[in-house]
């Protein structure tokens, strides 16, 4: 789908913003354009756009993520494998990956179309709304028991794979990947800036996978003269700025304050969506459109990872 510069500028300032706030880049990215009555720029451009935020968290992480390849090949190397916290942080990103992974195949089919329509992105919006919910009321629960949360170094498989199935959620558009790993995280005791770290670290290899499998296989069309190819270019790297910004905004938020406000958000935003469609404001089949060279869904759909990964 041709997009034009602006636009491709305005597209990148949301997904940068949306991927990391728990607010779901996908719904955004299927409501503006309608709403500034664009053309759906297509699940292919949406996946591929999400290397700006995928390099964005490579550049937040680079120290933690040369710590973590460095341990985890010296231990494989030494048959010692689970003994320092770095590599055991790459085990967890590995393992915390298999359930999305297995999910979004079996869900391959979904995701590229009836997932897409924009009455689910809104009950997505609300229903994992009330999830996050669940997961502040507990945490406020056991800080009136006053019961210690944990932090990275505390972490162990089991976290890494309940967030990992949590992560499975994102596969449904609306849901938000870091949303509903945000809650998975709080769900397992983790603090919300230790909950908001391991999302962003879980996020790197599905939406690698995804945004990789989108190009080889949709090329011709994204990269089918030098404007689709400039446009791209700019709308991954307005992203990739805006996602870096987000995430050092999102970590400080959340050392001193709740995810309340997204809830909020994500409410509002969710019954707006409704509102919108019945008034006839919005197609609640926007974005379902395939080119017909599209063979998987935009990266994760908040994510769906290698069939799909959007995120």
């Amino acid at each position: 789908m041709k997009v034009f510069l602006f636009e491709a500028i305005v597209l990148g300032i949301v997904q940068g913003l949306t991927e990391f706030l728990p607010v779901s880049s996908t719904a955004h990215l299927s409501i503006v354009p309608a709403l500034l009555h664009w053309p759906d720029p297509g699940a292919a451009f949406s996946a591929v756009i999400q290397c700006g935020t995928l390099v964005a968290v490579l550049a937040y992480f680079r120290r933690e993520l040369i710590r973590i390849s460095q341990a985890w090949f010296r231990e494989l190397r030494s048959r010692t494998y689970w003994e320092s916290l770095d590599a055991r942080m790459g085990w967890m990103i590995i393992l915390g990956t298999l359930p999305v992974v297995v999910f979004g195949l079996l869900l391959k089919h979904q995701i590229e179309g009836n997932f897409r329509n924009l009455y689910v992105v809104a009950a997505a919006q609300i229903v994992f709304a009330f999830l996050l919910l669940a997961a502040e009321v507990q945490v406020r629960r056991e800080k009136d028991a006053h019961v210690a949360r944990r932090g990275l170094d505390q972490l162990g498989w089991m976290d890494s794979l309940a967030v990992g199935f949590f992560q499975t959620l994102a596969l449904i558009p609306g849901a938000s990947r870091s949303g509903v790993t945000i809650a998975g995280g709080l769900f397992r005791g983790m603090r919300r800036d230790t909950a908001a770290r391991f999302s962003f670290l879980l996020s790197i290899p599905a939406v690698f996978a995804a945004a990789m499998l989108e190009l080889f296989h949709n090329r011709a069309e994204l990269l089918a003269s030098n404007d689709h190819i400039v446009n791209l270019v700019v709308c991954t790297l307005v992203s990739g700025i805006v996602g870096y910004a987000a995430i050092a905004f999102l970590l400080r938020f959340l050392k001193t304050h709740s995810t309340y406000v997204f809830i909020g958000y994500r409410l509002v935003l969710g019954v707006a969506i409704v509102v919108l469609i019945s008034r006839g404001f919005l197609d609640p089949h926007a974005g379902m459109e395939k080119d017909e060279t599209a063979v998987a869904p935009s990266a994760y759909n908040d994510h769906a990872l290698v069939v799909s990964a959007n995120r």
